[in-house]
């Protein structure tokens, strides 16, 4: 096991040219005949500044963030929104590191699973040289089917992410495309140990709410599923943490288990906590309050830019 992180993204300001550009991308998706107007550029590029100079959000996770508020605030899918260069082309699997991302990909079709809902057309295992991931084909895209054993070229397929740990779904937008020859699959990463204070936890932390559609588990915006629209959610307890040992900044993502070990709250009590304030943000107020500022040993593998912590220890 290695005894270190890998390097990771420094702490950078995001200058304000970056921001408008970056906001006049995102209002350039929506179309014009919207039921409400749509923010301004500098209202856009305020939000964004928050996320990232304030809360140290990386740039495409803030953009990502404020495409699916705006998203949710006009009632809109994914397929009415229009999206210039929409795929950021050609990847590893072990590159993926941002939910809702468009990508192409060449993989093997390593394993297939049986599906477990209607929605669902085909599920399984997706493997390229880099490593492997899970996907999904939905079934109301109606795709070419995909054949254990053989390798296809994926194309403007998007990411998805549920704690820390991504996947690739292939829905209307995609395409498939046979392809000849063999790819040597690569393994999946080992873990490794991290020992820095937790300087922050990022928004979307706390008392949260996945969808209750099988194999899916998405993280709720205002109570809106990206892929199945308004659903009643199933609570579920995360921590998106920040570590900073004065050289590098790593990002990580605690699950209920590891949230309830490290935060000494259940979900039961988080939801009881939630419930007697009527507001579900105390709970990320009061993992703020109990462990930012302090120094952690947590070990676990890092997959995209994210360490899946497994097990956790205060120190000191």
């Amino acid at each position: 096991m290695s005894s270190n992180a890998t390097p990771a993204e420094s702490t950078v300001t995001v200058s304000d040219a970056d921001l408008s550009e970056a906001a006049n991308g995102i209002l350039e998706q929506f179309p014009d005949d919207l039921d409400g107007d749509l923010p301004s550029a500098e209202e856009v590029a305020s939000r964004l500044d928050q996320m990232t100079n304030q809360y140290k959000v990386p740039l495409d996770e803030a953009r990502r963030a404020a495409v699916s508020h705006y998203r949710d605030v006009f009632g809109l899918e994914y397929d009415d929104l229009e999206f210039p260069g929409q795929s950021a082309g050609d990847i590893t699997l072990a590159s993926v590191d941002q939910d809702e991302q468009w990508v192409d990909v060449t993989v093997k079709v390593v394993e297939l699973w049986e599906p477990t809902h209607d929605s669902i057309d085909q599920v399984g295992l997706i493997g390229d040289e880099s490593g492997r991931l899970k996907f999904t084909k939905w079934a109301k895209a109606e795709l070419l089917t995909l054949e254990e054993g053989r390798v296809y070229k994926l194309s403007n397929v998007i990411t998805s992410e549920y704690k820390g740990r991504y996947s690739i779904n292939l829905n209307s937008r995609s395409n498939i495309e046979a392809v000849d020859g063999d790819i040597d699959v690569g393994a999946d990463v080992e873990d490794v140990q991290l020992s820095a204070p937790m300087v922050a936890i990022q928004s979307g932390s706390g008392l949260i709410k996945r969808c209750p559609d099988e194999d899916c588990t998405r993280v709720l915006q205002n109570g809106r599923c990206s892929e199945h629209g308004d659903v009643e959610g199933e609570f579920d307890l995360r921590i998106k943490a920040v570590f900073d040992d004065g050289e590098t900044v790593q990002y990580a993502i605690f699950d209920r288990e590891a949230t309830e070990a490290i935060g000494g709250i259940t979900l039961e009590e988080a939801k009881e906590m939630a419930m007697d304030a009527l507001d579900t943000s105390v709970v990320e107020d009061a993992l703020i309050d109990a462990l930012v500022g302090r120094y952690y040993s947590v070990e676990g593998p890092i997959v995209g830019r994210y360490l899946l912590v497994n097990e956790a220890e205060q120190l000191g």
